[in-house]
């Protein structure tokens, strides 16, 4: 099968995938496939996730950009490569420059994680950080590109690009022959336009769901547009899959082939990305979570086996932190409390051991006795707890107000 081509769509056919799986042998990994009974028993069929965060560099990134640069002339080689990416492109298009003897120079937003940056260096790349988002790295690198002679290597607009992702998709067909969904992660189309590719051209029954972050989300209106659209001001804690207009090739591949489009939110891709380490043990960064972020959000929507792809593993320590505190309060794994007592010796004591009873965890508290708006005998209580879940939450609430506690927040 191959997608309907034009003149700003060049076709892609099975033969490109193939082609590129030959080339990235003893290159790129052909990642785990891992169960997961969580899931499976809220999709109520089983479930599995391509652990491409365990691919070399973190992602599924070093797959196209080692397939693009292995097809440049030795002229184009000599010139050296250029690239722009938030963190997992770049770090496949150093990685695989590396490889290939081939100079690499990458472009970075301003505020894109610290171990990323350093890995891209560590790969053998220059990194310039240039832009606040990745469609403004991009024309700076296609500046530089046009300036000294460098080859763009795009992260998604190519159709080497596209074939090399597609990888990912033989590769699920050879471990999950029965699969009947693939859930992706979307940002500019790359990975999702080569699974496609790839899996519709072998088995068109199966179903390809695309997933992008509900503030970033450029696809749902360029579909119904009919053309690629930009988005003014893409927000979402998915730097992955945070781009603000669709590439022209795997959007021609998208509209063709995928099945389907849908939206996550944040809440719901921070308590996807708490799911992934608590119970698969697996390091996945926000973009890598949105396609379980969706399973999360309407499991009876995917028809299975299910196959939900990781794209990457690459998460700021930080973000990691405050992404998992955000998890946890989605999940109603964390509680706050304001309550207002009599100010006397004791009261404070009585109160946590209160809590120790109702078996709820104290996080962080503050003891305020000078406000306008308490009473001369009155103190007034903040109170962060860890809980077991929203059950939990109400039962040490009421555990409170039934010793008296007068919660007011």
């Amino acid at each position: 099968m191959m997608f309907r081509a034009t003149a700003r769509h060049p076709a892609l056919i099975l033969d490109d995938v193939r082609g590129a799986q030959k080339m990235l042998s003893g290159v790129a990994r052909a990642t785990a496939l891992e169960g997961s009974r969580h899931l499976s028993e809220l999709v109520g069929a089983p479930v599995h996730l391509k652990c491409e965060n365990l691919q070399r560099t973190g992602s599924f990134k070093l797959r196209g950009a080692y397939v693009r640069i292995s097809g440049l002339s030795p002229v184009e080689r000599a010139a050296g490569v250029v690239a722009a990416s938030a963190g997992n492109h770049a770090q496949g298009v150093a990685l695989a420059s590396s490889l290939l003897g081939v100079r690499s120079t990458v472009f970075m937003p301003v505020g894109a994680p610290l171990p990323k940056v350093a890995a891209t260096q560590e790969y053998g790349a220059e990194v310039r950080l240039h832009g606040q988002v990745v469609d403004e790295t991009l024309a700076a690198a296609q500046e530089y590109a046009d300036r000294t002679g460098a080859v763009f290597i795009h992260p998604f607009d190519h159709p080497d690009i596209i074939a090399g992702q597609g990888t990912v998709g033989l590769e699920i067909l050879e471990q999950c022959p029965e699969v009947r969904t693939i859930v992706v992660g979307l940002g500019g189309g790359g990975l999702a336009a080569g699974i496609a590719v790839a899996v519709k051209a072998l088995r068109p029954d199966i179903r390809i769901v695309g997933v992008q972050a509900e503030g970033a989300a450029a696809y749902p209106p360029s579909l119904a547009a009919g053309h690629p659209v930009s988005l003014d001001n893409p927000v979402t804690m998915a730097d992955g899959i945070k781009v603000g207009r669709p590439g022209d090739v795997p959007f021609g591949v998208i509209e063709e082939l995928v099945d389907e489009v849908r939206t996550v939110t944040e809440n719901e891709l921070s308590s996807a990305l708490l799911l992934c380490l608590e119970r698969a043990k697996l390091v996945v960064e926000p973009a890598g979570a949105s396609p379980v972020a969706a399973l999360l959000s309407d499991p009876e929507a995917f028809r299975g086996p299910v196959v939900a792809v990781l794209s990457g593993g690459n998460v700021d320590p930080l973000l990691l932190q405050r992404v998992l505190r955000h998890g946890m309060s989605a999940a109603g794994r964390y509680l706050s409390l304001r309550l207002r007592l009599t100010d006397r010796p004791g009261a404070l004591a009585t109160l946590l051991a209160a809590l120790t009873v109702a078996d709820a965890n104290v996080l962080d508290i503050g003891h305020v006795r000078t406000d306008p708006r308490l009473g001369l005998t009155e103190v007034e209580v903040d109170l962060h707890l860890e809980t077991k879940g929203p059950r939990h939450c109400e039962e040490v609430e009421a555990a409170l107000r039934a010793e008296g506690y007068r919660v007011i927040g």
